[in-house]
């Protein structure tokens, strides 16, 4: 019996950095990809539009957009190997409006020589914005590579920074 694709459900977001592709498995948000992303998965026939599915998240993030929300409660599932998994929940600790270094982040997760592959973790992160990689810089304070594009990184630390006291 040959196995079955399972149902990706999406909705896209018109947003300031240009258009979000948001994923899901049906319980959780499984990425949340940009526009001309190398890592943007292809549409093919499971796909299902259910922009009220996303609701929340498109809620959330107009809110964020706005300077409003400054933490993302939605359900999450990237697929991830398990230190992939503690990366990006480290992620989601980091502070909006605030940065890290990739080697902070090594310590903060337990293992200090361990800056190159929490970075590798850092740009396989499948769901953008919500889980901020964006706030991951070089050790010298420079803005490294995003798989959003550098531009859209900088317009994200700059927005939150913007917005910080509200």
């Amino acid at each position: 019996m040959p196995s079955q694709k399972a149902t990706v459900y999406y909705t896209e977001l018109e947003s300031p950095i240009g258009t979000l592709l948001i994923t899901g498995d049906g319980d959780a948000i499984t990425g949340l990809h940009m526009e001309r992303q190398a890592s943007r998965p292809a549409m093919d026939e499971h796909w299902r539009r259910d922009d009220q599915r996303f609701r929340d998240a498109r809620e959330q993030l107009a809110a964020y957009f706005e300077g409003r929300l400054h933490r993302f409660e939605l359900p999450l599932a990237g697929a991830g190997t398990d230190f992939q998994k503690t990366v990006w929940k480290a992620l989601r600790e980091i502070p909006y409006g605030e940065t890290t270094t990739y080697g902070q982040l090594a310590s903060r997760i337990g293992n200090r020589n361990a800056s190159r592959a929490v970075g590798l973790a850092n740009g396989r992160n499948p769901i953008g914005i919500i889980v901020p990689c964006h706030r991951v810089i070089g050790a010298n304070g420079s803005l490294t590579g995003y798989a959003g594009g550098i531009q859209r990184k900088q317009w994200l630390l700059a927005h939150e920074q913007a917005h910080m006291g509200r």
